[in-house]
């Protein structure tokens, strides 16, 4: 059992950034809008998970503009990829 709990990664302990990571793992990319729509959180809210996982190296973002507006773009980075597996696996292990 300890084994296992070593797995769990404290930084997907939060739903919202569980959240993240799960909408970035299965899609290639998302902008900030999308997720902030998908999640139901506030934009301040989105704004401090998604800082949590960029200071793990979980994500990575692009900024741009669209029309003279701004865009910012979230990528999950390979890193985050095999952090979120690793997770999951334990949290499988965890219930059998």
């Amino acid at each position: 059992m300890k084994e296992v709990l070593k797995d769990l990664d404290k930084a997907f302990e939060n739903r919202t950034r569980l959240g993240i990571m799960s909408a970035l793992v299965v899609n290639e990319s998302l902008n900030f809008k999308a997720l902030k729509e998908l999640l139901g959180v506030s934009d301040g809210n989105l704004a401090s998970h998604l800082k949590s996982l960029e200071k793990c190296d979980y994500i990575s973002f692009e900024k741009d503009f669209i029309d003279r507006k701004p865009n910012t773009t979230y990528y999950s980075t390979i890193k985050g990829v095999e952090a979120f597996k690793k997770h999951l696996n334990a949290i499988e292990q965890l219930l059998k």
